[in-house]
């Protein structure tokens, strides 16, 4: 048993030596290293930009009432169509007490005038009749009297107004009645039936009632960086992509760029809008979110690599052209290049290389060792 013990020690101690004497002879073993090999070659290349964005109507309306009161009916909802001046909704006026009040005393003292005007022109009516006042005097009582009646005519319709919201004189423009003041499609109707509202006036924005829009005259927009935005005018063309709906592509041009930058998240951001080419038959939501692309240089038929077998070095640029890969071993000859603009995965060479050319990549992973 102990003779048998000691043979296996001798083993493990052999097996142990042996398995360092291989390791560290694989340590001292230089590694070779290999490169993905690119090739310069002719292609047309852009420099982009994305901006992100949303989706808006070009003229988006509140409409708001004129007049204070209570919703007693909704004729619309959102996403109907509406043509211009098409009532939306109906309001039942609570007239202010004091214009009310206002209102009733000018239509009393508007009888008052009117009978006293209406007793002068009889008397004058007779006494002309009888040759004891001139004409001038009666013509003059009975413009007095055609004043009066035009005066009780106005002081009825204004307590109508205040107490109705209605015209007498012209009821088909009644403030009662909400109206679009646009064409265009109904985005929001924010009240329900019994909701008060306040009318729009100098002193306070009123309460919307409706939003409308023209959702055929669409715009993005969107804010772009200020390291970019000397870069683009307007009339630029610019592709737009819509994140809601798959593989749809819009076209626009560029039509505003803000003369002054805001700041979001410690960065100067400038707002841009762009008008939207929309094709007949595609349908667009108000607030989509979409990415709009700017090509901000392009250059064509030129010498390009993968950005990847460029070296940065100060200033300078270098790549390695590859001279011989016939060995095991791969040999390359480090030369310094101009480059041009870059679309994040190929860059432009515009001095240096040849087209053909093959340059070194990136470090190709040996899998069988993993």
């Amino acid at each position: 048993m102990k003779k048998y013990m000691r043979w296996a020690g001798i083993a493990l101690i052999a097996a142990v030596f042996i398995g360092t004497f291989v390791f560290l002879y694989q340590k001292s073993v230089p590694k070779v290293t290999t490169y993905e090999i690119n090739t310069a070659q002719v292609l047309d290349i852009e420099k982009t930009t994305i901006i992100t964005g949303k989706i808006e109507p070009r003229d988006e309306v509140n409409i708001k009432p004129q007049i204070s009161g209570i919703i007693t009916e909704l004729y619309k909802e959102a996403g109907d169509v509406v043509k211009k001046d098409e009532v939306i909704a109906k309001v039942k006026v609570i007239p202010d007490m004091a214009n009310l009040s206002n209102a009733e005393n000018r239509v009393k003292l508007a009888e008052i005038s009117l009978k006293q005007a209406q007793t002068d022109f009889d008397r004058m009516k007779n006494l002309y009749t009888e040759k004891v006042v001139s004409a001038e005097d009666y013509e003059k009582s009975e413009v007095a009297l055609k004043n009066a009646k035009m005066e009780m005519n106005n002081a009825k319709d204004a307590l109508h107004i205040v107490r109705d919201g209605i015209s007498l004189s012209n009821a088909q423009m009644s403030t009662t009645l909400i109206r679009s003041t646009i064409d265009g499609i109904v985005l929001d109707v924010p009240v329900k039936v019994g909701n008060s509202v306040i009318q729009s006036n100098s002193f306070n924005d009123g309460t919307t009632i409706a939003t409308v829009a023209n959702m055929q005259d669409l715009i993005f927009r969107g804010k772009i960086d200020e390291t970019e935005v000397g870069r683009v005018i307007t009339g630029m063309p610019v592709e737009i992509t819509v994140g809601a709906i798959q593989d749809l592509k819009l076209k626009g041009t560029l039509e505003y760029i803000a003369p002054k930058a805001v700041e979001e998240n410690g960065a100067n951001l400038f707002e841009i809008k762009a008008a939207i080419q929309l094709p007949n038959d595609v349908k667009i939501r108000a607030g989509y979110s979409a990415n709009a692309e700017i090509v901000l240089e392009r250059a064509t038929k030129t010498i390009c690599v993968p950005e990847a077998s460029l070296e940065f070095v100060g200033d300078s640029t270098y790549v390695y052209v590859l001279t011989d890969n016939t060995s095991s071993k791969q040999k390359f000859e480090r030369r310094a290049v101009t480059t041009g603009i870059s679309d994040g995965i190929n860059i432009e060479i515009k001095k240096g290389l040849e087209v053909g050319s093959k340059v070194r990549g990136i470090e190709k992973i040996d899998e069988s060792k993993n």
